[in-house]
């Protein structure tokens, strides 16, 4: 239970040396069934490990939930083909609180959700466009430019398990105004480490996530926007490229969208207000 990281034996060639075998170390990917009271929901690739919260921050971004007193409890079960005696610790069953409604049984997605797209077996974009309970576009947080620029730095440093496999997507939570780090995730979905995150935050009971920044460590992608502003997160930063339609989604949400924050330079994509940028110093250029 709770494997991140396998080890398997390779081939490894190298032109101008000796060829010669070695053990590799593996990010570990395995199904994870989400049921809700029972009714499976959806099935996810994922890296063992803080289950509960990957299906918490799951059902904020569908909007089944959205505060942490609507989260009641969360059980590993028997999976299929085990008639429910093996606990394979890939099945996962949420008991939702008294007078929260479970999804209808329409909602649930018959599709495996692939590591690197949790939207592709959506019929349409209108189908995940979830409105969210929170108005992110009220939340008047701010971040200084000079402390947005290092978060990439301070994510990089705690990825335990990428500096052993280079195969895991990370997400981190930072406080706008103090920078502090608040949370941090990995897995090989960059979907799911930002669900982990999410579900972090209902089971301390600290939705709506307003005053924060999620930095994420590869694209910035439709869903991720989804799931913040379902969040009530006010700033996403990426260190890679935004797509198109995740630029027009936080437009339209009031979200901040950061992209490309790589060493000292950055592009706002929009509501570019929220980053604080102080006057450059005769000379210089400014860079945000």
């Amino acid at each position: 239970m709770g494997r991140i990281t396998t080890r398997r034996s390779v081939l490894r060639i190298a032109l101008d040396a000796e060829t010669r075998r070695r053990a590799d170390t593996l990010a570990v990917e395995e199904p994870l069934e989400i049921r809700v009271v029972g009714a499976p929901l959806a099935v996810t690739m994922r890296t063992p490990g803080h289950d509960v919260e990957l299906a918490a921050g799951f059902l904020v971004s569908e909007g089944i939930i959205a505060e942490g007193a609507e989260f009641r409890s969360a059980i590993h079960c028997g999976g299929p083909g085990t008639g429910g005696s093996e606990n394979t610790y890939n099945v996962l069953d949420v008991a939702l609180a008294p007078g929260v409604a479970p999804p209808s049984p329409e909602r649930a997605r018959a599709f495996y959700t692939t590591s690197s797209c949790g939207v592709c077996g959506k019929a349409s974009i209108d189908q995940v466009a979830t409105t969210s309970r929170y108005d992110v576009a009220s939340d008047g947080a701010s971040v200084d430019a000079e402390s947005l620029a290092a978060f990439p730095d301070l994510l990089r440093a705690q990825q335990d398990a990428f500096d052993k496999t280079g195969g895991l997507h990370a997400a981190a939570l930072f406080d706008a105004v103090t920078g502090e780090l608040l949370v941090l995730r990995e897995d090989v979905g960059r979907h799911n480490a930002v669900d982990k995150v999410v579900g972090w935050a209902v089971l301390n009971d600290r939705l709506p996530l307003s005053g924060t920044v999620l930095q994420v460590s590869g694209r910035a992608s439709f869903e991720l926007v989804q799931k913040a502003v379902m969040a009530g997160i006010p700033i996403l930063a990426a260190v890679s490229a935004p797509s198109s339609l995740a630029a027009e989604l936080a437009e339209e949400r009031g979200l901040t969208l950061v992209g490309f924050l790589r060493e000292r330079t950055m592009n706002v994509y929009s509501h570019p207000a929220r980053v604080r940028v102080a006057e450059p110093a005769r000379g210089e250029t400014l860079q945000a």
